[in-house]
C-alpha cells in the first residue's frame, strides 16, 4: 500500500482536468497553505458560486457549459447583476434554477487526528456541515461545507414564473450570501493558519470541545448514500478532482452535531 506521501506526491503531480483548469482565486491560499504542509492534500475545492441551471429535459443547444444532468446558463464566482441573469434567462427553455451553492473543500488527510484539527478549525469558521470520512483501506478524508445554500425555481418549460422585482431580491440574497461566504473562507485560513503553527503543522491533536456543546454520532453508509448525498457537488463540478477509489469504498462517517 502506498505510503501517504506518494500518494500525495501522485495526486499533485496530475493536471488540473476541472473546467476552468485552475483553482479559483479566493479558494487557492488555502489549498496552497495545506498542500505545503507534510500531513495535508487538498482533492477537490470550490471558492463558491452562483449558478442559473435548467433541467436535463430541456433544450441545451444555447447553454454555454454543460453538466450530467444539467446545464447552465449561467455560473460566476463573483457577486452577479440582474442583467447577467436576466440576459441568461432569454436562452431558458426548460425548467431553470437560481443556486448559490458555497465554498466546498476536500482534504486528504495522513492521520485522523489531523483530520479532528481541520474540522475543528472549520466549525469555528462557520463552516457547521463540515465532516470526516475514512475509508475502508484507511484513507482519512475532509470535507469543509457551508449551510447557506440557496435554490429558488425561476421558469418552467422556458416561461419566467417570477416577477422581474422577485428576480432582483434573489440576486440581492445570493450576493450577501456570496459576501458572507468570502469572509467565512478568511476567516477559515487564519484560523487555520494559527492552528497549524500552534500544532507544530498538525503534530497536536486540536484541544476537545466541551462535551455539552457537541454530539458525535458514528455511522455507516453505503455507497449509494454517498451518491445521493453529494450528488450536486460532483468533484468534476470543483477545481481538482476526487480520487475514483473513493467510490468503490464502505466508509465510516464522523460528524460533529453543534448544538445550538
Amino acid at each position: 500500500m502506498a505510503s501517504f506521501q506518494q500518494r500525495k506526491a501522485q495526486r499533485l503531480s496530475r493536471a488540473d482536468t476541472s473546467r476552468k483548469g485552475a483553482l479559483d482565486e479566493r479558494a487557492a491560499p488555502v489549498v496552497q497553505l495545506l498542500n505545503g504542509r507534510a500531513r495535508f492534500c487538498t482533492t477537490s475545492s470550490c471558492s463558491g458560486r452562483l449558478v442559473l441551471a435548467q433541467g436535463r429535459d430541456a433544450d441545451a443547444g444555447g447553454c454555454e457549459v454543460q453538466k450530467k444532468n444539467c446545464a447552465w446558463l449561467l455560473v460566476t464566482h463573483e457577486p452577479c447583476a440582474k442583467g447577467d441573469v436576466m440576459t441568461a434567462l432569454e436562452k431558458a427553455t426548460g425548467d431553470v434554477v437560481l443556486k448559490f451553492e458555497p465554498f466546498v473543500l476536500h482534504v486528504l488527510c495522513e492521520e485522523l487526528r489531523d483530520a479532528q484539527l481541520l474540522h475543528s478549525v472549520a466549525i469555528d469558521s462557520g463552516f457547521r456541515n463540515s465532516g470526516i470520512t475514512v475509508g475502508r483501506g484507511g484513507k482519512i478524508m475532509m470535507a469543509v461545507r457551508s449551510t447557506h445554500c440557496l435554490e429558488v425555481p425561476l421558469s418552467h418549460k422556458g416561461k419566467l414564473m417570477v416577477s422581474e422585482e422577485y428576480i432582483e431580491f434573489l440576486i440581492h440574497v445570493a450576493n450577501r450570501k456570496m459576501e458572507e461566504n468570502t469572509r467565512r473562507i478568511d476567516r477559515f485560513y487564519k484560523r487555520l493558519e494559527l492552528a497549524l503553527e500552534a500544532g507544530g503543522g498538525a503534530n497536536d491533536s486540536p484541544a476537545p470541545e466541551p462535551e455539552q456543546n457537541r454530539s458525535v454520532y458514528i455511522r455507516r453508509r453505503k455507497r449509494k448514500t454517498v451518491q445521493e448525498q453529494d450528488a450536486h457537488t460532483s468533484p468534476k463540478d470543483h477545481n481538482e478532482e476526487s480520487d475514483p477509489e473513493d467510490d468503490t469504498e464502505s466508509i465510516l462517517d464522523i460528524f460533529a452535531e453543534i448544538l445550538m
